[in-house]
């Protein structure tokens, strides 16, 4: 039998595909991956998320021209399965950020550099995206994260060792931080090591 032709690859070769998504079965849930030419743009927990409303955003803001194309996103399933498997300690995969801008881009970009295993605080990520007193404004900009887990939100504690929010949930929150070695014991002594003078 003659194999189907491969639509992703005829729509990509037509110029007709913008943005590629796939879905990836995990310990956290279902996730739903999207990317463009330039990397990953969209990660999303599909139980907190509803997929026609990300595939409709990513429509909005980047191109109607999506479809469903998994091997396009192999590399970054790949490394999400390994991660899971606690074989990867970083993701190598190029990452998309047109999601994001100012301010809340910065704060992201701070927030990727932050070390396998370790934990910040939102004052430091503020403080590394150039604005330390901008803390409640870099909460905003974690909880809209376009990127979980690969841009490690979930490393991100209050100063006194609280989880505070996670797009997630907290229990996703918690399974990242032990996935890591980092266990909510463990990262509060670690944040509060980090504590600012004014304790965020």
């Amino acid at each position: 039998m003659t194999p189907l032709p491969d639509i992703a690859d005829r729509a990509a070769a037509a110029g007709l595909l913008d943005v590629a998504y796939s879905h990836l079965d995990s310990p956290l849930g279902p996730l739903l991956l999207a990317a463009t030419e330039a990397g990953l743009v969209r990660l999303a927990y599909l139980e907190t998320a509803d997929e026609a409303a990300v595939l409709e955003q990513l429509a909005r803001r980047i191109s109607p021209r999506i479809l469903a194309a998994p091997r396009r996103l192999d590399a970054a399933a790949r490394e999400l399965e390994e991660y899971f498997g606690g074989r990867r300690r970083r993701f190598e995969v190029a990452i998309d950020w047109r999601l994001t801008h100012g301010f809340g881009r910065r704060v992201l970009e701070a927030t990727a550099r932050i070390p396998f295993g370790s934990v910040s605080t939102y004052k430091a990520v503020a403080a590394g995206a150039g604005n330390p007193r901008a803390f409640r404004a870099a909460g905003g900009a974690l909880g809209a994260n376009p990127i979980p887990i690969i841009v490690p939100c979930h490393r991100v504690l209050h100063a006194t060792g609280g989880l505070g929010g996670y797009t997630g949930g907290l229990e996703r929150k918690r399974a990242l931080l032990r996935i890591e070695g980092a266990p909510p014991s463990r990262a509060r002594r670690k944040a509060a090591g980090a504590r600012q003078p004014d304790g965020t």
